[in-house]
């Protein structure tokens, strides 16, 4: 080969490392920017979806484009129709924003663009995410052997848990359901919470289990599921059940009686699935830990991390007593799976996924970061917090808590004038507060009253940003209040981002 030739692929080579440089610091400093200037965004903003169509929409070059042009571009078009999720001031759906560390450890994953399937394809991952196990547990106070399976998030680790449970209520009655199917087994009674989360539900859709042939308990007035009920019901089941319970309900916040309820399904031979999705975490309170006491007596765990411990989204957590029930139930092998060694860890063995990113790096570095004490002070902050939001919005006589703040939830019915419909003055309410940007809430039903439901659930929320917020939730009810007579204090709001401060 000659120097002519060499010296061109070393230029090529040169040129190559400039371009993924110049790509790579240009896309952080644009993930810089948004992340440093996130408290300061309206959280959520009105955007025509055919406005943000219309961005992206250009024509596809038959040879391509600058990679940087792209992401600049793409970036543009799209930051009206960005949402301030990982801002301080986002209350809806339970969603906890991103760490730092944990942006930072994600954006790692995807540069290293691990195949966490097995311990073969990536030995990293698999080692990740088995430290992960070990101290999520410890931190739990949980059984040292559960096994853990990383998922999308707690839908497919109910689904994960139920499969489990599933196999293990089936081997019980002579059937393999893994290879036989569900076509002539044995009926499994699935008992559950009237007030369990839709997910949970789903999830026993996807699994041939039925959605709509659930045993469902009643609750309490705060949503938890009466022990009594749940006795009168297995007392009448013939066969082995999966009970599904609550570590905080989505709405209230409120936990099942675990201790009881783990009590009458092992009676009954049962399997206990736990959905803790966000409520799990406390937990890790030596303060508010006793809420969840008698999980530790669960058969199956379901919980996020993209909620309370603030990884991005993508990150859920199925934990498992029985861990070949586990790995049976969700598991499958061909020719080509190369096994890794007897003391490795093949993480396909426990989700029901092959291909997936490696989410254990981001869980990893968050827990390491914050450590036992930062987590528990994030959780019980963000309660106070909830506590403060209710107290303050509370004062107003038009406002009414309809839960007890036991964990960051809040629950806020409005009273609407006299002729007013409730339902529409309460999604009037829920849609200014949507319009103003100052913070970001959404709506839903409880026991048939429309309510605001708030949940506070991230690392960077202060108490300036739960005041800023009552004020302005406050001043979108007295706007929506005098909406029918036109009054000058309503016209006044419309349209002006800044009449609440």
């Amino acid at each position: 080969m000659s120097s002519t030739t060499k010296l061109t692929q070393r230029e090529r080579k040169t040129t190559r490392e400039i371009e993924l440089k110049k790509l790579l610091q240009g896309s952080c400093e644009i993930a810089r920017a948004f992340l440093e200037g996130v408290h300061r965004r309206p959280v959520g903003r009105a955007v025509e979806f055919d406005e943000l169509l219309n961005a992206l929409r250009v024509p596809l070059r038959e040879d391509g484009e600058d990679a940087l042009a792209v992401i600049q571009g793409m970036a543009q078009a799209l930051e009206p129709g960005l949402v301030a999720t990982p801002g301080p001031r986002y209350f809806g759906f339970v969603v906890g924003g991103a760490h730092p560390v944990s942006v930072a450890a994600d954006s790692l994953a995807a540069a290293w663009d691990q195949q966490a399937f097995s311990y073969v394809t990536s030995p990293a991952a698999a080692a990740i995410e088995e430290i992960s196990r070990e101290w999520l547990l410890e931190l739990m106070g949980l059984p040292s052997t559960m096994s853990a399976g990383f998922t999308t998030g707690c839908t497919m680790a109910n689904f994960t848990g139920l499969a489990s449970a599933r196999h293990a209520i089936l081997k019980r009655l002579g059937w393999d359901v893994e290879s036989r199917g569900l076509f002539s087994a044995p009926e499994i009674p699935v008992v559950a919470s009237e007030e369990s989360h839709t997910t949970l539900f789903g999830a026993l859709q996807l699994l041939g289990l039925g959605r709509n042939r659930v045993i469902k308990i009643k609750t309490d007035g705060q949503g938890r599921m009466r022990g009594d009920e749940l006795r009168n019901a297995l007392a009448s089941l013939t066969k082995p059940p999966i009970v599904c319970a609550q570590a905080g309900n989505v709405d209230t916040g409120s936990f099942d009686p675990l201790s009881e309820i783990a009590a009458l399904t092992h009676e009954r031979e049962g399997w206990l699935h736990v959905d803790g999705a966000f409520g799990l975490w406390v937990a890790v309170s030596g303060r508010m830990r006793d809420l969840v006491r008698g999980v530790e007596q669960a058969d199956s765990i379901a919980f996020d991390c993209h909620k309370w411990l603030n990884v991005p989204q993508d990150s859920g957590i199925i934990l498992v007593r029985d861990s070949a029930a586990h790995s049976t139930a969700v598991t499958w092998n061909a020719p080509y799976f190369e096994p890794g060694p007897e003391n490795g860890r093949d993480n396909h063995n426990f989700v029901p996924e092959s291909s997936r990113r490696a989410r254990g790096f981001a869980v990893y570095a968050t827990l390491r970061t914050i450590g036992r004490n930062g987590l528990a002070t994030l959780v019980e902050r963000c309660c106070g917090l909830a506590v403060r939001m209710a107290r303050r919005l509370g004062e107003h006589p038009q406002v009414e808590i309809l839960n007890n703040v036991v964990l960051n939830q809040v629950l806020v019915h409005f009273s609407a004038p006299s002729g007013r419909d409730q339902a529409e003055f309460t999604r009037g309410v829920i849609r200014a507060v949507q319009e103003d940007g100052a913070c970001w809430v959404g709506g839903t039903i409880w026991h048939g009253r429309p309510c605001m439901r708030i949940s506070v659930s991230n690392w960077s929320t202060t108490e300036s940003d739960i005041d800023r917020s009552c004020e302005v939730i406050l001043k979108c009810l007295e706007a929506e209040t005098y909406r029918p007579g036109n009054d000058a204090r309503w016209m006044k709001g419309r349209g002006n981002e800044n009449w609440m401060t």
